[in-house]
């Protein structure tokens, strides 16, 4: 089992992972996501492949500068998504995406990571606590159209 940085190998898998985590997203969509991950200096990506080639999770990263919710400094390492296939939940792989970005987020400077979950993701929630984190708000949005 090995953890692999978002290239043009994995690039395929990656955007069918996203489209697990994000269903209401087009493929489309989604190899857009890799692609300009691919050439940004502030987004980063890694994926967890098994011993038999399967991709089975994967955490994208951003480096965000603007005001993030309940951070003191800038840049911010963000999780923009952390996900692993459901059979392979619980086994230690989403820690050890996030240690990967982790790693990632220090070498470019920062000193605190952020993230954000819907309020009834209870099991994201629960992964987060126990990976550290602690919860700096919570807050309703809302849209109207014009």
């Amino acid at each position: 089992m090995s953890i692999e940085s978002l290239s043009e190998t994995n690039a395929r898998a990656f955007t069918s992972l996203c489209l697990e985590l994000w269903p209401d997203s087009t493929y489309e969509e989604g190899a857009e996501d890799a692609t300009r991950i691919l050439n940004s200096a502030q987004e980063g990506a890694f994926l967890y492949q098994t011993n038999d080639g399967e991709y089975v999770g994967f955490i994208a990263l951003s480096l965000r500068t603007d005001y993030v919710e309940g951070t003191d400094s800038s840049p911010v390492g963000y999780v923009e998504g952390l996900y692993v296939t459901e059979s392979y939940q619980r086994t230690g792989i989403g820690q050890r995406l996030l240690a990967a970005g982790e790693e990632w987020c220090r070498q470019r400077g920062c000193i605190e990571m952020a993230s954000d979950t819907e309020l009834s993701n209870r099991q994201s929630q629960a992964f987060h606590l126990k990976a550290g984190f602690t919860e700096a708000n919570r807050i309703v949005c809302y849209r109207k159209a014009l």
